[in-house]
């Protein structure tokens, strides 16, 4: 990618972080992935002084690689005690996770990642995440956000490489993306904000209405059940396929984007559908 086009996907980058909502049916899980990585804030700031990468990159680095798996090496996921078979290929075997981390951030990947100029940030920061898992999104749509970063939010609807070379338009991501994992890292640890000068993430609609009610899952699951779901849906907070499946079949009788997302349009048409029923 050529210097003009890296520092247009950085402000690209830039310019969706303060619109970022995140899907609400995330948000619990978001904030435990967060929880784990904030509390591993040591070890990763243990890398951070031998590479010059922000531990938080590093801790979400480790997370969408390998879901935090201290077995695992950040480079591609491969065990760091044995050579890896996955690109990059040929590394290790390392003494330690440490070690391969190292390795990872300051040997591995064009530009290396210890080497990148624009943590300074947050649109340089998501830019070079993006970059760790490749820039074929912005290669194959400079405008389409790509799920690596932003998967779980509004800016991204769908769209995904299954495969390497592999695109397939109408497979959702449904791993928490990097941006949406900073935004709950930096809500529990206020000092990433102060210490790297990156913008603070926007304020995420509450699950709690004006009037005390809860637009949790169990709501969804209510709403649905009233507005004809069929089956009927058990409503006990669960994420499950019928759940699932009737959310999408709402989605797409609505004219909403049929990915089975609990996202910030969805709750706003259920709202409008529930009140139009009540009406009638």
């Amino acid at each position: 990618m050529s210097p003009i086009a890296l520092l247009d996907l950085i402000q690209a980058n830039s310019g969706r972080w303060p619109q970022m909502v995140i899907d609400f049916d995330a948000i619990a899980v978001m904030n435990q992935a967060a929880a784990r990585l904030v509390a591993a804030k040591a070890r990763y700031q243990s890398i951070f002084s031998q590479t010059n990468v922000p531990w938080p990159a590093i801790a979400l680095i480790h997370e969408r690689e390998c879901s935090q798996n201290w077995n695992l090496s950040i480079a591609q996921g491969d065990p760091w005690n044995a050579v890896s078979v996955h690109v990059p290929i040929g590394r290790g075997p390392f003494a330690s996770w440490e070690e391969a981390a190292i390795d990872a951030l300051t040997q591995c990947g064009t530009p290396i990642m210890s080497q990148w100029t624009h943590w300074d940030t947050v649109g340089g920061l998501l830019t070079r995440l993006e970059m760790y898992n490749g820039l074929g999104y912005a290669g194959l749509n400079p405008s389409a956000p790509s799920p690596y970063v932003w998967s779980r939010t509004s800016p991204y609807v769908s769209g995904k490489y299954v495969a390497d070379h592999d695109y397939d338009p109408n497979v959702v991501d449904s791993q928490e993306g990097c941006a949406p994992l900073l935004a709950a890292m930096m809500a529990l640890d206020p000092t990433i904000q102060t210490d790297f000068g990156w913008d603070a993430p926007p304020a995420q609609p509450s699950l709690t209405g004006p009037d005390g009610t809860q637009y949790d899952t169990r709501w969804l699951q209510t709403a649905l059940n009233l507005l004809k779901a069929n089956p009927q849906l058990n409503v006990d907070g669960g994420w499950g396929n019928l759940t699932k499946a009737a959310l999408t079949t709402y989605q797409s009788g609505a004219g909403l984007p049929a990915y089975g997302r609990y996202n910030a349009p969805t709750l706003a048409s259920l709202q409008s559908a529930l009140a139009a029923t009540s009406q009638a």
